[in-house]
């Protein structure tokens, strides 16, 4: 069978774009409030099941995240502002989109440079080795302080970004909740 027909063939049984970016985005919004609410000095001392258990969850995060921000390098961005939005607010929506994305990438990255700089071998999930290990604490404490500020930050954005879409659906009445969420929930809205 031709490479074209293989791929034609399972971009058809795949998801469609938005369909995908929806499951990603849910997906990640009771990731993100776990590790808000939960960091690794509050799950240490329940054990080396819930210390495995919470980086299997980062893992899973940090996945979604670099997937996110491939599609976005590869796309852009997939959503649109809405013709409601005054031009103030296309600005926002632009803005609140994209820092979200690189924000993701952000915490990724110095996840990355936290193994990096560790004195032993960090594995994501106990699975997948997350960097070679240089043995720079001065640095490591430094990155971890950014990694620690950056999520937070992250956290703020993903509060305005939500609050910004209320916001359009209550004020402008444009469906924006809508269209984010899963058809389950449209009954409420």
């Amino acid at each position: 069978m031709p490479v074209k027909t293989v791929i034609t063939s399972l971009r058809d049984r795949l998801p469609r774009r938005r369909t995908a970016l929806k499951a990603l985005h849910w997906s990640m919004v009771p990731l993100l409030i776990w590790f808000v609410l939960v960091t690794p000095s509050d799950v240490v001392p329940l054990g080396p099941a819930a210390f495995q258990f919470h980086s299997v969850l980062g893992l899973i995060f940090v996945t979604f995240s670099l997937l996110w921000t491939a599609d976005y390098m590869r796309r852009g961005l997939a959503s649109r502002p809405g013709p409601k939005l005054p031009p103030w607010a296309r600005r926002v929506h632009r803005w609140l989109h994209v820092a979200l994305i690189w924000g993701l990438f952000g915490v990724a990255l110095t996840g990355f440079g936290l193994g990096l700089t560790s004195a032993r071998l960090l594995k994501a999930g106990g699975v997948v080795p997350v960097a070679p290990p240089l043995n720079m604490p001065k640095a490591n404490d430094l990155i971890g302080l950014v990694h620690i500020y950056e999520f937070y930050l992250l956290g703020v954005i993903a509060i305005a970004h939500a609050g910004f879409h209320v916001w359009r659906h209550l004020k402008l009445r444009d469906n924006a909740l809508r269209i984010m969420a899963p058809k389950a929930l449209h009954r409420f809205l």
